[in-house]
């Protein structure tokens, strides 16, 4: 105590009075941290009892039409990300559960598959009609158990019922084909018919849509499904198997069972009455489903990890660039398969571009996706959050330099704040590996062809982008990459109306569009001989 009286003299008296501001001024961003966490807190219990009133909050699995607990008891606690607030507890299943749901699919595959496309249709249709009255609520949902900002949400919930919409349309046009005879007195036909039961497994980031881009073109077919949506997201998925049951889908056409992974996927694996699994998420994981069906043959629709390149020349339209990568990187604060992970600038431009780009993403709000004019939510939870500090920390230890960001935000949780980082090196993680996360790395080339080749320098193959206003290499660039999705001059490419995948390892089959319902149907050859008279 003496000692420290007798430094507090001369010179370091300003010292002192400059540390007992900072101080004062941390206290009160904690206080203030902590005035908002409450607001936020009762904001997000505000819209849960309102949805838990309207019906849609439901916090049981889905078994052969009916709402279920697990057998054993077992809950699993669903937290919103903004707060760490409990928001509901739903059953932890295994593989009781899953295969009482299977066999309730298989029953019902037996009606559903023989109802005609006109009657399915109606119900698909039926079905989009609720999901677009609710989207309010639905958002809200995603919101609250996701994290993504309530507009954002919202989006989400119109871009999910669209795929609903499209292939209740699609129904009616499954055709068949009358081939040609080589022998006069035969007749030769394909039939288009649904696989049968399907596995489905969804994950956290996009909660309502990846499940309506499968269930939608699995139930036009004919097929019923057994949806086993991520432990972190359930709520989402059960709101919209509440709404199907209202549209008329039949008990048992839609199950939904969660909790243990392993036993779930076990389970959907070892049965033989599932026909198919359709998969998003990690590479890994779909490696496993992939040699797991192989013991019993099925069909598999694997749409795995991503590394999109973004590549901007410099003969690009500086605002469509920025925009472009701004909206593909920081999107569901960057927690999407197809978001710029590598942002490749050509050296004539790079200068000029980091700076407008690093301007554009300061100007980014975080913050609870409930609050107007917020941009970016949290990550998705605190092993999301430790991965992407991990990677910053890694790029940083091998030279890279953070422009903008590159911590936690002061907001506390999982809240990350929008970063920007340039001197990368290729044989950084976040160079190599999907960040998942609120972090840009740009990258210097200097030709074309160097461009490509960093672009295709990687096994993943799922997205990619293209900025440039010269129209003869736009199509000499997107041929040469080695992608299944190219957005030119745009950062926002998915639609229902297009084909969604990737190639290399980062998938198997198409989503939506025309070929979407081609991944749920077998094609049979009949042969009527002896049709002479």
């Amino acid at each position: 105590m003496t000692l420290t009286r007798r430094v507090i003299s001369g010179m370091a008296v300003s010292g002192a009075i400059k540390l007992l501001s900072l101080s004062s001024h941390v206290t009160s961003m904690h206080r203030s941290s902590a005035i908002l966490y409450r607001q936020m807190s009762t904001e997000a219990q505000n819209v849960a009892t309102r949805l838990k009133s309207s019906g849609l909050l439901r916090s049981q699995a889905l078994i052969a039409g009916k709402w279920t607990e697990a057998y054993d008891k077992k809950v699993i606690e669903v937290t919103n990300p903004a707060t760490g607030d409990v928001v509901a507890n739903v059953p932890c299943m295994g593989v009781r559960e899953t295969n009482d749901a299977i066999s309730a699919a298989h029953e019902a595959f037996s009606t559903w598959s023989k109802t005609t496309a006109a009657e399915r249709s109606k119900c698909l249709r039926k079905w989009y009609d609720l999901l677009i009255a609710n989207k309010e609520e639905l958002g809200q949902l995603i919101t609250l158990e996701q994290g993504k900002p309530l507009k954002e949400a919202i989006g989400e919930v119109s871009y999910g019922a669209a795929f609903i919409e499209f292939f209740s349309e699609e129904a009616k046009r499954v055709y068949g084909e009358i081939i040609p005879t080589p022998l006069s007195d035969r007749r030769l036909f394909v039939l288009k018919q649904p696989v049968g039961v399907v596995g489905v497994i969804t994950p956290w980031n996009f909660p309502l849509a990846m499940i309506t881009r499968k269930v939608g073109p699995a139930l036009a077919s004919g097929c019923t499904v057994v949806i086993k949506p991520s432990e972190l997201t359930p709520l989402t998925a059960l709101a919209a198997a509440e709404l199907s049951i209202q549209a008329g889908i039949p008990p048992g056409a839609v199950n939904v069972v969660m909790g243990n992974a392993t036993e779930i996927g076990d389970a959907l694996l070892a049965s033989s009455e599932v026909r198919k699994i359709t998969f998003t998420g990690s590479t890994a994981v779909g490696k496993k489903l992939m040699a797991g069906a192989a013991n019993t043959v099925k069909r598999v629709s694997l749409e795995l990890g991503g590394n999109a390149p973004c590549i901007i020349f410099d003969d690009a339209d500086l605002d469509v660039a920025v925009k472009g990568a701004l909206g593909s990187k920081f999107r569901n604060s960057g927690q999407t398969c197809v978001c710029a992970n590598r942002i490749l600038v050509q050296e004539g431009i790079y200068e000029e571009f980091a700076s407008a780009f690093s301007n554009a993403v300061q100007n980014l709000q975080v913050g609870d996706g409930f609050a107007d004019g917020i941009v970016q939510g949290p990550l998705i939870n605190e092993a999301g959050l430790q991965k992407v500090e991990t990677f910053v920390q890694d790029a940083i230890s091998k030279g890279a330099k953070v422009l903008i960001g590159g911590r936690r935000h002061r907001l506390g949780m999982t809240f990350y704040e929008p970063t920007v980082m340039t001197n990368i090196k290729s044989e950084m993680l976040l160079s190599r590996e999907e960040i998942f996360g609120p972090v840009a790395p740009l990258h210097p080339f200097r030709t074309e062809d160097e461009a490509i080749r960093l672009a295709n320098d990687t096994n993943a193959g799922l997205a990619a982008y293209i900025f440039t206003t010269n129209i003869q290499r736009s199509w000499r660039v997107s041929e040469a990459l080695e992608y299944g999705i190219v957005g030119v001059n745009e950062g926002l490419v998915s639609t229902e109306v297009a084909p969604f995948g990737g190639f290399k390892q980062s998938g198997i089959g198409r989503e939506g569009s025309k070929y979407g319902i081609d991944e749920y149907i077998e094609v049979k050859y009949v042969c009527l001989g002896n049709m002479q008279s």
